[in-house]
C-alpha cells in the first residue's frame, strides 16, 4: 500500500514578498535566494517553510536541512523573518529558525553576518543565546541538553555544519549563542 504524507506549508512567499520592507541595499539584496526547506516540526508531521540566504551557501543549507529532515529533528518554523516585520526578538521568541536579516549584532554597531544571509538560527527556544551577565534570549528559554529540537557540540547538525567550513555561536566565548551558525 503506498502512503503519502501531507506537508505543512508554513510559508509560500515570493521572493519580493519574503525581502518586502528590508533596509539592506540592493548590493546586498542581489546577494540573496529564497529556498524552500523540508522539515518534521514538533507536532511529528512533515512541513515546508522558506529561508532567504547568500547565494554561495544555497547548496550547504539545502543539503543540511535535507539532513535534518532524514534525522527527523524537530524544528519549530522556517519563516522570512519579514513575518515578524524584520524584528529578531519576536522571530526568536516564536522559535522560528530564519537567516536573512539586515540589522546589527545586538549591543553593537557592527553588521550581523545575518545582514549578508551568512548565519541561520535553529530554534532559538530551545538553543537560546547566553549573555555573560545571565540575561537569555529569546526571555523564557531554557537551554537543556537532551531535550528534542536542542543542539550539542558533538550533535550530528553541529558536525554537519562544521565540516562544512561554518562557525556555531555554542563555541563562542562570549555570548553563548547556541542557535547560531555562521559561515564567513
Amino acid at each position: 500500500m503506498f502512503f503519502t504524507e501531507e506537508t505543512i506549508i508554513d510559508s509560500s512567499m515570493s521572493f519580493s514578498d519574503a525581502i518586502e520592507g528590508t533596509i539592506a541595499p540592493p548590493e546586498i539584496i542581489d546577494l540573496l535566494s529564497l529556498i524552500d526547506v523540508c522539515y518534521y516540526s514538533f507536532d511529528g508531521r512533515k512541513h515546508q517553510g522558506q529561508i532567504i540566504v547568500n547565494q554561495e551557501l544555497e547548496d550547504d543549507v539545502y543539503e543540511i536541512f535535507n539532513f535534518i529532515e532524514k534525522i527527523l529533528f524537530p524544528i519549530g518554523k522556517v519563516i522570512p523573518i519579514v513575518a515578524y516585520q524584520w524584528d529578531d526578538y519576536s522571530s526568536m521568541a516564536d522559535n522560528n529558525s530564519s537567516s536573512f536579516n539586515f540589522r546589527v549584532i545586538s549591543g553593537t554597531t557592527k553588521l550581523s553576518m545575518h545582514s549578508l544571509g551568512k548565519a541561520i538560527d535553529i530554534n532559538p527556544v530551545q538553543n537560546p543565546v547566553i549573555y555573560p551577565n545571565g540575561i537569555i534570549a529569546p526571555e523564557g528559554a531554557k537551554y537543556r541538553l537532551g531535550e528534542r529540537g536542542t543542539l550539542a557540540a558533538d550533535h550530528p547538525i553541529v558536525e554537519e555544519f562544521l565540516k562544512r567550513g561554518w562557525r556555531w555561536g555554542g563555541n563562542f566565548d562570549q555570548p553563548k549563542d547556541y542557535h547560531h551558525f555562521e559561515k564567513p
